[in-house]
């Protein structure tokens, strides 16, 4: 399996180069040249498979560069901490199934990916004696997930950037009261989309890319959407075997398009999604895109489910090199076009291509709030706000005749203030979460400027 960018510079990559590559050297973002296929019996055998064998089977089919058994071992490593033998188990509940994502040790779906690729960096830098300087954004999840993937290990130092003021108080601190040695925290002061553009702006200098070994841990790098592409088979291969039904429909919660991406993926490779369901909270510009062609950003609205704040999708980069059919020239024609506009425009044949696959609604607050509510009143569940954005457009939404499956993208007790507008209380929290706002901090305050923030790693590299 090779691996090349969506900007057509890039290519040939060994599956290892391209998650030590990050993003492309092009500027673009990296994915095989050709997506791997189950037939009808091989998904079938699936259904009877633990997690991390699932996992295999599906990473294996991208992986042909690591020995399968350490391939295996990496796997099972990974998953080994998560506080549920099922990774991530599926709950019915009022006519519905959630998938939940958050048994990992940050309580969200990041972990699912990110103690894969902690595992997957310390195992390639070993293996070739190289050093690696991590570099993020996060608007919530991914920070402390990528934190808690590498925090400790050999030869990584890790820079993580949050928008000040602008993540939930429990995503803040499981961030920074990591105090390990090459954990450095910093809270930028604007919004994610802010500090996405520097970190990609970052990645984009070559030479100061080479000269400190920069990795990428956001969904930039294609093994965080690799891994979650196997929850997508796991919830289908549970349901299937329960229902008997093929096909089924998922809601997924997304602001930066990077975990219904991985659905995308997870059906071009054979697996019978009727429908992916994409939905947003106020910050609509992939639901605008979907229903009606309009991928134009806009200011970023904070709302209660805080990781879906982004107006500049960096994944959906991806899906256009498939919308365009391959052709590396349109994608990098768009890309710059967006970039001096901020709007992309598309045609009626590509939306029609487009809602082939994707229905996607926008749930504001008010709603998420209702949702999370009257879903607790009938059922005694308790929603997170990104789960509940994803659950009322999956009511909205469905199909009448397949099985809904909502993707739980986070534990409730991390946004416990929305949580008790919604059911007048807050969540009970969980063993990971007692004392943490006691625990020590350590973080940077520092102005969303490439170069101020340039200069901090250059003190801080390893």
């Amino acid at each position: 399996m090779k691996y090349c960018s969506t900007r057509g510079k890039v290519q040939g990559l060994k599956f290892t180069d391209a998650v030590m590559m990050g993003l492309a050297d092009d500027g673009g973002l990296l994915l095989p040249e050709e997506i791997p296929t189950f037939s009808k019996e091989e998904l079938s055998a699936l259904r009877q498979l633990s997690y991390p064998e699932l996992a295999f089977r599906v990473l294996s089919r991208y992986i042909d560069d690591i020995p399968a058994d350490d391939l295996k071992e990496l796997i099972d490593r990974s998953y080994a901490g998560f506080d549920h033998p099922e990774t991530t188990p599926l709950v019915k509940q009022d006519g519905l199934y959630i998938l939940e994502l958050f048994h990992g040790p940050t309580l969200a779906f990041k972990d699912v990916a990110l103690q894969l690729l902690g595992n997957l960096f310390e195992y390639l830098l070993e293996k070739t004696g190289r050093r690696m300087n991590i570099i993020g954004a996060t608007s919530g999840d991914t920070g402390s997930a990528a934190i808690y993937g590498v925090r400790g290990r050999k030869n990584i130092n890790i820079f993580i950037l949050h928008p000040k003021g602008r993540v939930s108080p429990i995503q803040e601190l499981q961030m920074t009261t990591v105090t390990d040695d090459n954990v450095f925290n910093l809270a930028v002061e604007g919004t994610f989309d802010d500090a996405q553009s520097i970190v990609k702006e970052i990645f984009g200098d070559l030479d100061y890319k080479e000269q400190h070994a920069l990795g990428a841990v956001n969904s930039i790098n294609w093994a965080r959407v690799l891994a979650q592409v196997v929850y997508y088979f796991y919830a289908w291969a549970r349901i299937s075997e329960e229902t008997g039904s093929e096909e089924l429909d998922v809601s997924v919660p997304t602001g930066n398009f990077g975990d219904i991406f991985a659905g995308y993926i997870a059906r071009q490779m054979g697996l019978p999604i009727h429908q992916l369901i994409l939905a947003t909270n106020a910050n609509s510009i992939l639901s605008r895109f979907i229903n009606n062609g309009d991928y134009s950003s806009a200011a970023v609205h904070q709302s209660l489910s805080p990781s879906m704040d982004i107006q500049v999708a960096s994944n959906f980069e991806r899906y256009l090199y498939y919308l365009y059919h391959k052709d590396a020239a349109a994608v990098c024609a768009a890309m710059d076009r967006f970039k001096q506009t901020g709007r992309l425009e598309f045609t009626a044949e590509q939306i029609a291509t487009v809602q082939q696959t994707f229905r996607a609604a926008t749930i504001d607050d008010a709603e998420t709030l209702l949702t999370i509510g009257n879903f607790y009143k009938e059922t005694g569940y308790i929603l997170d706000p990104h789960t509940a954005v994803g659950v009322a457009a999956g009511r909205k939404i469905r199909s009448a005749d397949q099985p809904l499956v909502c993707l739980a993208t986070a534990h409730p007790a991390k946004f416990g203030a929305a949580v008790k507008s919604a059911i007048g209380r807050e969540p009970e929290l969980p063993a990971a979460l007692h004392g943490i706002e006691k625990r020590p901090k350590r973080v940077t305050t520092i102005a969303a400027d490439t170069g101020l923030i340039k200069e901090f790693i250059d003190h801080n590299a390893i």
